[in-house]
């Protein structure tokens, strides 16, 4: 019987491993993980860098995420990671854990278990696991799953951290090729990109820049295809992203 559970769980390994190296952008990381976790019967997950000691908001740590905003937003408002139990955990071990609110372990020293606690099972996430993983070069982070079903079992603990080890080495290597492909776009493709962000319009660019609108619509189409977006309108929202623009 184990001997079965262990062939199952190395099946779906391989087809998710196989999936997630053709994922090309952040958003189709997103989907994949938000379909993973619904395939494990959880009802959110969190990929994030780990957050130093002096950071306050979880927010800024987080890279892709389908927690109900509400949640986050509560949860950083009343500043609720600087005496996280699961970030402390997190800063000594690189081993995968569970975690369960009613656990005596999850309690904090700022008094406020019971109300983390009440918060996040008004959203049901009242048990999951951690996943710590690393970057190729060695930035520490996590990956989580929150939901309200029974613990996770031994084989499903091995299977989500061997997949979690993957995903954040995609976000990675996504990350890699967004920053490459922002070194080559020229001055005059990111002046394009920032007027069109200001919300102005192919000919109102050519004439604050003195170009002709036709050589604005090329300026604009290069830099959507060195970006890897279908539109302007994608490749705007990515620069920003980035941090391109402004």
């Amino acid at each position: 019987m184990v001997a079965e559970i262990e062939t199952v769980s190395l099946s779906k390994g391989e087809a998710y491993i196989v999936e997630i190296e053709g994922l090309k952008t952040q958003f189709d990381v997103f989907r994949f993980m938000k379909r993973l976790t619904e395939a494990f019967g959880m009802k959110a997950f969190m990929v994030l860098h780990l957050p130093g000691k002096t950071s306050i908001e979880l927010s800024a740590n987080s890279v892709i995420t389908n927690w109900p905003a509400e949640l986050l937003s509560i949860y950083d408002q009343q500043k609720m990671l600087s005496d996280s139990a699961l970030l402390r955990r997190l800063r000594k071990t690189t081993v995968p854990f569970r975690y369960d609110l009613g656990e005596t372990v999850m309690r904090r020293d700022d008094g406020r278990t019971d109300v983390v606690a009440s918060l996040f099972t008004r959203f049901g996430l009242v048990r999951g696991a951690y996943f710590p993983v690393h970057d190729p070069a060695g930035g520490r982070g996590a990956i989580s799953f929150g939901g309200d079903r029974e613990a996770i079992g031994f084989e499903e603990e091995l299977l989500l951290h061997l997949i979690c080890v993957h995903v954040y080495g995609r976000l990675a290597e996504i990350r890699y090729q967004d920053i490459k492909s922002t070194d080559s776009l020229t001055e005059r493709e990111i002046d394009c990109l920032n007027w069109t962000a200001a919300g102005k319009t192919s000919a109102e660019i050519a004439e604050i820049l003195g170009l002709s609108e036709h050589t604005v619509n090329h300026y604009l189409n290069r830099a959507a295809k060195k970006l890897d977006t279908v539109n302007r309108t994608q490749a705007v929202a990515k620069a920003l992203r980035l941090g391109m623009i402004k």
